[in-house]
């Protein structure tokens, strides 16, 4: 980046991590735990990016007092309810903060100036719908009749009563399978858990029978059904894998596959139908391999699909893979119909479009085999609410009220993803439940968006109503309205509502997303050695060795 090759006009030092503003020799301060402790509780979000040289490390007096005050109740806190928001800068000429700004003989009477950068955006000061926070003391204090001096004749009673007597009086030693389960509830390293036990073992809290070192090699019984082929790890026999960690019976279709990527890792998850047992990793290959379709079908021979015939639900790019269809922004990506995506003329015009018998090589955007039966995939709900909500702010004007909202309401995120309308599920969420947000919005901005929460709530989760289709065609229609643009996940939601399942909560992909963050502990504690002892050791730590136990 440009902005590494030469020095700035200022040092960033020079400047308030908090309100950006010039600060005086005399007003300069460093920032403390406690500064970072109160700036979380004051906007709801941590300090960053601190170790970036493009990011101020001190903050000015007045800021500091502020929140320090704020912190006592004796003042309402700062002027501004979103701080300053710092950026890497593109260039040193007109998007570096440090280089355009001009604080020569500047002093604090005077009115600082902020700069439109796309590397910074500047304190948003509080407002109707940017309320000033109140400060809520961690302190729980018991209240006065309830509390007892050590040494008083009711804490004596009580203590000598028959509810301290008896087997509760007694420890409990910790067996085997115990220590297993406590070990796995604490999400522990091999190290780790052999720390505990020995800590257990000399406070005389461990049977006889408990052998520590056991946990050095855990995963051992597991490692049986994991094998390893030029990178890609994978089992060899999941039906047995799942017996062993508890299953009482496999069934296949009581499951559902699961395939997606991330910057670390491309994996091949099962999913239950339903959510009622944890995610089980079945394959798993680095970084060294990529997402395409030669990839993809060797991870199907490998966990051997043909034998089990999985239902299938990932993302749309992943489903182009499967189907041997050209990914990217073709002509008909629809694998059901013949839905012409450049004929935006007709998308909300035409109901029906011709079906697509089937996916023949070099006709309509096929370019392999299929790699499986087209009756497998899943519609994904958690990609069409995503595409939904895309839709919804890339029609929103950029200048109007809804979407200045959405900025301050999401300050980090980047202006292009904002106006890409690029969010991801718990964000979403937190526009749904934010009261204050329809306030701001236009009549056809208001129904666009009340409708697009009865779909999410009554549709697209755990519950669906009997008169889904009604709301689902009225959530399109105001779509429509508002001026959105007709996306292939709309065009599945309007021309193919019946391929949805009947419980969409149990069969989305969003259990599987998750197991990215899941699984992303064992992969640094293994370093990038993610072998078949990484995958026995993460199956390892979703089993029970006491299931009925209740704790």
């Amino acid at each position: 980046m440009s902005s590494s090759r030469r020095k700035c006009k200022y040092s960033s030092d020079l400047f308030c991590y908090i309100c950006g503003i010039y600060i005086l020799k005399k007003q300069k301060r460093n920032i403390t735990d406690f500064v970072k402790e109160t700036y979380a509780e004051y906007f709801g979000f941590k300090m960053d990016k601190l170790d970036k040289s493009w990011v101020p490390n001190k903050v000015c007096k007045s800021c500091v007092e502020s929140l320090r005050l704020w912190k006592k109740g004796e003042r309402s806190g700062l002027d501004f309810g979103i701080p300053m928001i710092w950026m890497e800068p593109k260039n040193h000429v007109d998007d570096c903060y440090f280089c355009v700004v001009d604080a020569k003989g500047f002093n604090r009477n005077q009115t600082w100036r902020y700069p439109d950068l796309q590397s910074t955006k500047c304190p948003v000061l509080h407002s109707e719908t940017l309320p000033r926070p109140v400060y809520v003391s961690k302190v729980i204090r018991m209240p006065s009749e309830t509390m007892m001096l050590p040494n008083s004749q009711e804490s004596k009673q009580s203590t000598s009563g028959s509810e301290w007597e008896g087997e509760t009086s007694t420890p409990k030693l910790f067996s085997q399978n115990e220590l297993s389960d406590l070990i796995r509830d604490l999400n522990l390293s091999k190290q780790e858990s052999e720390l505990l036990a020995s800590r257990l073992k000399e406070k005389n809290l461990l049977a006889p029978t408990v052998t520590i070192t056991t946990y050095r090699t855990r995963e051992s019984e597991l490692l049986q059904f994991f094998d390893e082929n030029e990178g890609l790890v994978y089992c060899t026999d999941i039906a047995k894998l799942l017996l062993d960690m508890g299953l009482k019976e496999y069934k296949p279709t009581e499951w559902r596959l699961f395939i997606d990527s991330c910057k670390r890792s491309l994996k091949c998850v099962l999913l239950h139908n339903g959510n009622k047992f944890a995610s089980i990793p079945i394959a798993l290959h680095s970084t060294k391999l990529k997402e395409e379709y030669e990839n993809v079908k060797l991870v199907l021979e490998k966990i051997k699909y043909s034998e089990h015939q999985w239902p299938i639900c990932v993302d749309l790019k992943m489903v182009n893979f499967l189907l041997g269809q050209q990914s990217g922004y073709t002509k008909y990506p629809c694998f059901l119909c013949m839905w012409d995506s450049r004929a935006k003329q007709l998308h909300w015009e035409q109901d029906v479009w011709p079906a697509r018998n089937s996916l023949t090589v070099g006709k309509a955007n096929v370019i392999r085999e299929p790699l499986v039966n087209r009756d497998k995939i899943i519609l994904p709900p958690l990609h069409i609410k995503l595409g939904m909500i895309k839709q919804f702010v890339k029609a929103l004007d950029k200048e109007g009220d809804c979407f200045k909202y959405i900025c301050r309401k999401f300050p980090k995120l980047s202006m292009e993803k904002l106006k890409g309308g690029i969010f991801d599920g718990p964000q979403i969420r937190q526009l749904i439940k934010d009261a204050d947000f329809i306030k701001v919005m236009t009549v056809p901005e208001s129904e666009a968006w009340e409708s697009f929460v009865l779909v999410v709530e009554n549709f697209l989760g755990n519950h669906k109503a009997p008169n889904y289709e009604e709301i689902v065609q009225n959530m399109l229609t105001n779509f429509q309205t508002l001026g959105a643009n007709m996306s292939i996940k709309l065009h599945y939601l309007r021309n193919h509502l019946d391929k949805f399942p009947d419980n969409l909560g149990n069969y989305s992909e969003e259990q599987g997303e998750r197991f990215h963050q899941d699984l992303k502990v064992m992969e640094e504690r293994y370093q990038g050695r993610w072998d078949c002892h990484m995958m026995a050791d993460y199956c390892w730590s979703l089993k029970r060795d006491c299931p009925r136990k209740n704790y």
